[in-house]
């Protein structure tokens, strides 16, 4: 079936679902996943593997999910590549029909994998042409609809979409977040064993939950942490309480400077005594504000699992995977701040060190889930700064 772009309010034949732009344009196509409509920003990833990680990462709330790569559902659907159990995507674009599963690790389709999850999609779209789109005019608010009787009312559509009031503004991180502490002690999968447990920790690490993915809990688990995560909402008294050796400040979806407004006093007090702290994604962000800095949205943000990233400090380039569409304002870092890392997509900040602190952070995600593992060093990094201030 072809896959035009077009203002009309008249599907063509065979069509069951659609992405319709808060400017007019009408991507058709065939529906996947549960049935009805849903609205978010329209963004791109590029990464050609973990779509069911992509689809679990809390950091994507808002967010309706353009794959490039053409090939989604080939290895099927379990129940252990996952982020978090329910996740806070809105819908996702697809090239091509959902590829038969061909995995010996594949439990399920992942067409019925969205269904359960209650995600609309829609397949058949040209995402060549909406990448493009996204790319040079930024990322749109959207609304994609799937309707099995190819009953669309395009108007109303697209009027909730533009009446949408975007990601700016919003403090997304409150609904993504755990509502009460808990303790979290698995390990790194491993094929043949699934995940492991800790045995032997060395350091108690509190982790503020902003949307954290679990692989980023296992990485610091794999390193002998015993995690403590906590609410998104948690005070500096509900952090120290717990005694801990370091801060890890988690990914997560949103504006940072609206999480800011309870996040950064929190902040500010944990780097004021003297924990080493480490922050990634949302909590990079919320880092760089709580030390003076501001942030601002995103032309089009960054998600793929193929970004190059070169430390300003070692010289040597990373293969990064990224998500966030706020970023760092360089200019506005204080004297006692210095980059480490920068995109070499297009020169914006991914890390920070303070001089006078044990406190870093970077924009990238160093767990890898999914994409390479050139920044697992990183953990390691977060690791010795508690080794030397113990």
């Amino acid at each position: 079936m072809p896959n035009p772009t077009t203002t009309s309010a008249t599907p063509p034949d065979g069509c069951t679902a659609a992405l319709i732009l808060a400017d007019g344009s009408v991507f058709w196509g065939r529906g996947v996943g549960a049935t009805g409509n849903a609205v978010g920003e329209v963004c791109f990833n590029t990464s050609i593997t973990g779509y069911q990680e992509i689809l679990t990462d809390p950091s994507y709330a808002g967010q309706i999910i353009t794959f490039t790569f053409p090939h989604i559902g080939n290895v099927g659907a379990n129940t252990e590549d996952i982020e978090t159990i329910t996740p806070a995507a809105r819908g996702c674009v697809l090239r091509a029909d959902i590829t038969q599963p061909s995995n010996f690790r594949s439990v399920q389709h992942l067409d019925g994998w969205l269904k359960g999850h209650n995600l609309v999609g829609v397949a058949g779209v040209d995402t060549r042409r909406l990448t493009r789109r996204i790319r040079d005019l930024g990322a749109p608010h959207g609304i994609v609809i799937h309707d099995p009787t190819g009953t669309f009312d395009i108007a109303a559509r697209q009027e909730e979409a533009s009446a949408w009031p975007g990601l700016e503004g919003m403090d997304l991180a409150k609904t993504v977040s755990c509502t009460q502490s808990y303790e979290w002690t698995e390990t790194a999968w491993a094929l043949g064993n699934g995940y492991g447990q800790l045995d032997r920790p060395r350091f108690r690490v509190v982790a503020v939950d902003y949307g954290a993915k679990r692989n980023i809990l296992r990485c610091l688990a794999d390193l002998g942490c015993a995690v403590t995560v906590v609410p998104a909402t948690a005070t500096a008294d509900d952090i120290l309480r717990h005694k801990p050796d370091g801060v890890f400040l988690s990914n997560g979806p949103g504006d940072p400077a609206a999480t800011g407004v309870h996040a950064i006093p929190t902040v500010k007090a944990v780097i004021g005594a003297g924990i080493p702290t480490f922050g990634i994604c949302l909590g990079y962000q919320i880092l760089a504000l709580a030390l003076g800095a501001q942030t601002g949205k995103m032309h089009h943000g960054h998600r793929g699992a193929n970004h190059p990233v070169k430390d300003l400090e070692t010289g040597k380039v990373e293969i990064t995977s990224q998500n966030h569409g706020f970023v760092v304002d360089p200019e506005s870092l204080p004297d006692n701040v210095v980059l480490t890392h920068q995109s070499l997509f297009d020169g914006t900040p991914e890390g920070l060190r303070v001089t006078d602190h044990p406190v870093f952070g970077v924009q990238h995600h160093p767990e890898a889930s999914p994409g390479p593992q050139d920044s697992h060093y990183l953990f390691k990094r977060f690791v010795a700064l508690m080794e030397k201030h113990a």
